[in-house]
């Protein structure tokens, strides 16, 4: 038990940066969507390549930020019956959802998505738009952030089993707004 919590930690921290770093691309992406904006208005040059740029960082923040949410427990639920269940019944509810439903969707789009991807790449796939950028960094996220969200999934069942084992404690129930 004490390696699979040992994982666990490992698989919250790299989600943890990886989280953290995600955050700055809302900065990113506000200065991108305000630059466009600007150039368009007063200099009459918007740029096709500044619009996608902000939908890479859209798909971005939310792909690459989805096992962050997770992990601190900031994924919708039904929080007005959920928080009134004990700690062993919530941690059952998580073990359930996160090997019949969480780790089976998430690891097919994945998989599917890879070969998306795979096929992006081999042949250099570029937006159609006139000034447009490569498409395969975008479809990069989709594999990757798949992933990132099934081994948080993974961390979140190795900490329901400890929580149920007696060998980890429960997670703090925090309002939404705090996350």
């Amino acid at each position: 038990m004490n390696a699979l919590l040992a994982s666990s930690r490992l698989i919250d921290q790299i989600n943890e940066h990886i989280g953290r770093l995600v955050m700055w691309g809302v900065l990113v992406a506000t200065l991108v969507a305000t630059g466009n904006a600007l150039a368009k208005h007063f200099l009459g040059q918007g740029s096709n390549a500044w619009l996608e740029m902000q939908w890479y960082l859209f798909g971005a923040l939310f792909l690459l930020g989805a096992g962050y949410t997770l992990k601190h427990n900031g994924h919708v639920r039904i929080d007005v019956i959920h928080q009134r269940l004990s700690d062993k019944t919530r941690a059952w509810i998580d073990l359930f959802g996160g090997l019949l439903f969480l780790l089976p969707f998430a690891g097919l789009l994945a998989w599917l998505s890879w070969a998306l991807f795979a096929e992006s790449w081999r042949i250099q796939e570029m937006s159609p738009d006139a000034g447009g950028l490569l498409r395969w960094p975008v479809k990069l996220l989709l594999p990757l952030g798949f992933a990132l969200l099934c081994l948080q999934g993974v961390s979140e069942i190795i900490k329901s089993i400890g929580v149920l084992a007696g060998r980890y404690p429960p997670p703090e129930e925090k309002p939404v707004e705090e996350v």
